[in-house]
């Protein structure tokens, strides 16, 4: 057996367990898929695994790998080259001042020393190939990648020192639906041909379903039930279960029109009705960036490395629809967002918002547009301050805009618990930080942070990327509630095109800074017209086993 757990208890404090006495064993070459809500403690057990909890938590229980007790085991030579971890969270986990070639030399002598710089290369652009990352970008740093290429370098890492276990901790969250496919065929050829063990860590089900041998279904740090693909699928037993299935949006783009499986009343393509005014017009909306080099290279050959990541945009969208951008990391949706809210200045073009010309208003103009235009950040943990609490960190945009008093008010303290109740957090989190949080737990914060000034328009970039299936139907659902009642415009950035069917009026789909198709959802996920769009679709992981 690779992989043996046997009644694994972890705590934090005098606090209840995050994983209560847990046993679950896992076979060289086999796929387990670990799936519960966030913070259940699913996380809690990968970084278990390699000796990796916070200091105060308490282990207890016995880990077996290749027949190794490493529980409490304190070298931590064995990590990396027997267990290799991919992180949720790519961008806290990456030196912003070190190239990714750094990083993967540095992984690779730390263990290696005495490796030659030729071996070092070859190693490192091989696993770089593997994730789709061309060699040439190796000497870039993080901040010039996008956020799924971010976690794409983080997959290559991990597979650098050839582990024979691989414990994936959400590992395709910030992917669209073609890399990420091609990331889990890569990582299931590998496990098959290496016999390497593969602990999926997800919320995905159907990432769970289509690739995995057998599922552990946890809930407040217990697994409530196991077994092989197929069986739980179809005859689940236990409530949870039943009700994560339940939860499931699936795509299917033939029927759009009936209602959701989870009973969402979303707004479907067939039934949209555009207002008639357009509160939001861009056009030929341009923002290229110089990579690689020095400044002088830069300077005297500004051509060489220029990555057009916005290239000619326009795009009209009407008061009260949401409309979602469509693409895989690195197409430039992202880049469109903040060109729009001018967080990054566009390089050509207008972006015309309630008959206000932005790219024309100086800094402190803009700023006094932002309570009516906010973002949802893909990438929760890089966007809060570690030092700040969770109530300071929701409050701060009714401090920055002045629409409460102070900190300490009746008004800001009924604002900010009402605002975390709605997106399914406890009010008594408001006192704890970033650090103490779930890449769930903390995406939703991020999401009651950008709704609190009760904006009128809102670039949601994968605001729901880092959430269990259940409580993506109540975020995509609250969403939807505030939408129809405060008369918000969204634009909805994503990579999943089930939660696009169910919730976006209109869709564009980009590809390399530009828009390849555009139209009523059910007109481009029914019938697709660039072959983009076709191979987007065919990526999707399908849940053979519920309809």
């Amino acid at each position: 057996m690779l992989l043996e757990v046997e009644n694994l208890t972890v705590t934090y404090g005098d606090d209840l367990p995050a994983v209560n006495r847990v046993t679950f064993n896992l076979q060289a070459g086999e796929a387990l898929g670990l799936i519960g809500e966030s913070g259940c403690g699913k996380s809690t057990i990968g970084r278990s695994l390699i000796n990796l909890l916070p200091k105060g938590a308490n282990l207890e229980g016995t880990i077996y790998v290749n027949g190794e007790e490493v529980a409490k085991k304190k070298d931590g030579s064995w990590r990396g080259e027997k267990v290799g971890l991919i992180f949720q969270d790519p961008m806290t986990r990456l030196d912003p001042l070190m190239s990714i070639y750094d990083h993967g030399l540095e992984v690779l002598t730390s263990h290696y020393p005495r490796i030659s710089r030729q071996d070092a290369q070859k190693k490192i652009y091989e696993s770089l190939k593997a994730v789709r990352i061309e060699p040439s970008r190796a000497k870039q740093y993080p901040h010039q990648f996008s956020g799924g290429m971010r976690q794409r370098v983080a997959i290559a890492l991990a597979l650098l020192l050839d582990p024979i276990l691989l414990i994936a901790d959400e590992p395709t969250t910030s992917l669209d639906v073609t890399v990420a496919s091609e990331i889990l065929k890569e990582l299931t050829a590998l496990r098959k041909s290496r016999s390497l063990g593969l602990l999926l860590v997800t919320h995905d089900l159907g990432m769970v379903a289509e690739y995995c041998d057998r599922i552990a279904v946890m809930y407040d740090g217990v697994i409530v039930e196991t077994g092989n693909v197929g069986q739980i699928f179809r005859e689940p037993q236990h409530p949870y279960t039943k009700k994560l299935l339940a939860s499931v949006l699936h795509f299917h783009p033939e029927a759009i029109a009936l209602e959701s499986p989870v009973d969402i009343d979303l707004t479907k393509a067939n039934e949209f009705h555009p207002s008639p005014k357009v509160i939001l017009h861009v056009s030929k909306l341009k923002k290229r960036y110089v990579t690689g080099g020095n400044l002088l290279t830069r300077f005297v050959t500004p051509q060489q490395g220029v990555v057009k990541a916005v290239d000619g945009v326009n795009l009209e969208i009407f008061e009260g629809e949401t409309f979602g951008l469509i693409g895989e990391s690195g197409s430039g949706k992202s880049t469109t967002g903040r060109a729009i809210l001018q967080l990054v200045k566009p390089d050509r073009g207008s972006v015309n918002f309630d008959g206000v010309e932005l790219t024309d208003l100086k800094p402190k103009q803009m700023r006094k547009m932002r309570a009516k235009m906010q973002m949802i950040f893909q990438d929760p943990r890089a966007c809060f301050s570690p030092s700040m609490d969770v109530f300071r960190s929701v409050a701060d945009p009714l401090l920055i805009h002045r629409l409460v008093p102070n900190l300490e008010s009746a008004k800001t303290r009924d604002r900010v618990y009402t605002i975390l109740a709605k997106v399914g957090l406890d009010p008594e989190l408001a006192n704890r930080y970033p650090s103490d949080l779930s890449g769930g737990q903390l995406q939703r914060v991020a999401i009651a942070r950008a709704l609190i000034t009760n904006p009128q328009f809102i670039i949601c970039d994968e605001p729901v990327s880092m959430l269990d299936a259940s409580i993506q139907s109540q975020v995509l659902q609250l969403m939807q509630d505030l939408k129809a009642e405060f008369k918000l415009t969204y634009v909805f950035i994503t990579h999943d095109l089930a939660v696009a069917q169910f919730f976006c009026d209109r869709i564009a789909v980009m590809q390399k800074g530009k828009i390849v198709e555009q139209g009523l959802t059910e007109s481009v996920l029914t019938n697709p017209q660039h072959e983009y769009t076709k191979s987007l679709i065919a990526s999707i992981p399908r849940i053979p086993y519920v309809i």
